[in-house]
This record gives C-alpha cells, structure tokens and sequence, in this order.
C-alpha cells in the first residue's frame, strides 16, 4: 500500500509527499529519525499531517501526488478542506 501525504509545516506551508509508512516518515520530516526527512521540512518544525489517501500501487500514488503538486497552495488548502475524513 502507498499513500499520499500533505503536511503542514511550522511556517503554514505545505509538503506533499509519498510514503509506505506514514507514521515512520512523519517522524522522519520531523526528526525523530535521525538523516532521514526532506531538506525542505528540516527547517520548518514540527510538521503535521493534514490529508493522507492510500493507493494499491506506487504508480497511481506517485500520478497524485505529481497532480497535486502543482495545484497552487490556495487549491491545495481547499482541496485538503474538501478531502478531510
């Protein structure tokens, strides 16, 4: 199983991501886990998880992902408004 992530960062900003385990690289972005996480999060904790969705397969997980990527950040907070469960 493969999910896609979006955090909210400490500055408000978001990241999106994918991951196999989410509890493992939250932990990571946070630095809970030592060398691991993205550059871009290391200076913006803590981070939050504010969307996940899973996937069966890597493919359609990195396809949402991209699309997500490139909305805006505003289309990225309404469509995370829209998606909460």
């Amino acid at each position: 199983m493969y999910y896609v992530y979006i955090l909210r960062c400490s500055d408000d900003s978001l990241y999106t991501g994918i991951t196999t385990d989410l509890k493992r690289r939250v932990k990571e972005h946070n630095g809970e886990i030592v060398g691991k996480g993205a550059r871009y999060t290391h200076a913006r904790r803590p981070v939050y998880m504010v969307y996940q969705q899973s996937f069966k397969n890597r493919s359609s997980a990195s396809q949402e992902e991209s699309r997500i990527k490139k909305m805006t950040k505003i289309q990225k907070e309404e469509f995370i408004k829209t998606n909460q469960k």
